[in-house]
């Protein structure tokens, strides 16, 4: 199959961390030698001056094409207008990929157009798709549903775009039900978990993980206590506020948050402000070699955001032994199969507070813990979507089983 991908979420040579999840699926599809495999991921860049400002400025040194990130990608640019011009991403996007596109599907025609985020790959996956007269394929994530799902101008293009594909995919049950709720075409959406590294996501004992963490630059937080690490970008969204707070209703625990963002200088002044600043370390960006070690030092993950769909945050906690405390959401019943996962509580400092200590009062085994996301692999993953691929483009109903395996 000659497939043509698309994703703004997506690793680059300046920001390698950006988007991993969606590099390592990508990843996993080309080194199975039965797709070739072209990936574009669109880089909006304002106009000048803005653009000679961080962080746009740094992105101006990735390249128009590169392999850094262990597959060849395409990195075209496209005009963006920050803060008021999203819901017109879309448009820009296609027309920055069509030139190479066309070019490339007239030396050697491609068989499918495909999306990996909703908003604005999947409208700019459709303009491609409609230009070059292929099926296309849209894959949901979460944030794409959840937030852009609440804009109209962004809904109207997300519904028509949902209304061409030959097939849809949702990382968990639930954000197929809220697909489903936004007007989207039940019937094509099948279900796509998410990967999981498994070489580098697995439980280290925790105090010999506590060792190698304390040994390392700028990550020397553990002492005496409970540690919670909290990972994600510092967004109001993922909820590091609520962590903080329910710190003071843990006296004897830690806390690391592992992300930056624009929330930092907040969250800092109110740690200060509750007098726990020796208590909580602000690591900045972790990287993927160092982020399995935090996480099989800690004694619990902790991540109250607002809206999942399935995170890989919550996979990775697992795979690692380390329990995790997160609220009700997206597809948080579809790995919290029981106690030994960690709890589903409230988005409230007392209710998180509450959820750890129930945690640490009676600890499963690391072994117990990781369990729990067993089934959950790159490999599989990568199978998974193959096979959709493949049941699209031979005009099949999406069959339910290898659209809803778990990978």
């Amino acid at each position: 199959m000659r497939i043509l991908s698309i994703s703004t979420l997506f690793p680059n040579p300046v920001k390698p961390s950006f988007g991993v999840f969606v590099g390592n699926q990508m990843r996993a599809v080309a080194t199975r030698g039965d797709v070739d495999l072209t990936m574009f991921s669109p880089i909006g860049m304002p106009l000048w001056p803005l653009s000679m400002r961080q962080p746009y400025a740094r992105l101006r040194e990735v390249p128009q094409a590169s392999d850094a990130v262990g597959l060849p990608v395409h990195y075209p640019r496209f005009t963006l207008f920050p803060k008021i011009g999203g819901d017109s991403n879309p448009r820009r996007m296609a027309s920055s990929i069509l030139p190479l596109a066309r070019q490339f599907h007239e030396e050697r025609p491609f068989d499918l157009v495909d999306a990996q985020f909703f908003f604005p790959d999947g409208p700019a996956a459709a303009i491609v798709a409609r230009e070059l007269g292929l099926p296309l394929t849209i894959k949901s994530r979460g944030a794409d549903i959840h937030f852009w799902g609440q804009r109209p101008r962004a809904l109207a293009q997300m519904r028509k775009a949902a209304r061409q594909a030959a097939g849809l995919l949702a990382v968990s049950e639930a954000l197929r039900n809220d697909m489903i709720a936004l007007g989207m075409p039940a019937e094509r959406i099948g279900v796509h978990y998410t990967g999981l590294d498994r070489e580098k996501f697995h439980p280290i004992e925790r105090g010999a993980a506590r060792a190698l963490v304390s040994a390392m630059p700028n990550l020397n937080i553990w002492s005496e206590g409970s540690l919670l690490v909290t990972p994600g970008a510092l967004i109001p969204r993922k909820g590091q506020r609520l962590v903080i707070e329910a710190l003071t209703r843990l006296p004897e625990a830690r806390l690391a948050l592992a992300g930056a963002g624009e929330d930092e200088a907040h969250l800092k002044a109110l740690a200060r402000r509750l007098g726990l600043d020796e208590r909580i370390h602000f690591l900045g960006l972790v990287d993927h070699d160092t982020l399995p070690h935090l996480l099989c030092a800690a004694d619990v993950l902790v991540l109250p955001s607002a809206s999942e769909g399935l995170a890989n945050a919550w996979v990775e906690g697992l795979a690692c032994g380390t329990p995790i405390v997160i609220p009700d959401i997206g597809g948080a019943r579809e790995i919290m199969k029981d106690r030994s996962a960690g709890r589903l509580a409230p988005r409230s400092p007392d209710g998180i507070a509450e959820a750890v200590l129930d945690i640490l009062s009676d600890p499963p085994t690391q072994a117990q813990v990781a369990e729990n996301v067993s089934r959950f692999s790159w490999g599989v993953n990568a199978q998974n979507i193959v096979q959709f691929w493949r049941n699209v483009l031979e005009r099949e109903p999406l069959a339910q089983e290898p659209a809803r395996a778990v990978g």
